[in-house]
């Protein structure tokens, strides 16, 4: 599970939305519109779907048998 992303227009900065998702739901999901209050310039974005991503975080695991990451 990520976090749905868009780009700043303003900054073009990666701004989260505030909506969880993750990448296979999201990708089937129907088009919409959304706004998005961004923490970076303090003004509210409009976007629509396709401008969004779902940012997830790789998580790294240590196998206990080898030590090694996996």
């Amino acid at each position: 599970m990520g976090m749905l992303m868009v780009k700043c227009p303003q900054t073009g900065r990666a701004i989260p939305t505030g909506i969880a998702a993750d990448r296979e739901r999201f990708r089937c999901s129907a088009v919409f519109f959304g706004r998005t209050r961004c923490p970076i310039c303090h003004v509210d974005h409009a976007w629509f779907a396709q401008e969004a991503w779902v940012d997830e975080p790789t998580l790294r695991v240590r196998r206990r048998d080898t030590g090694a990451w996996a």
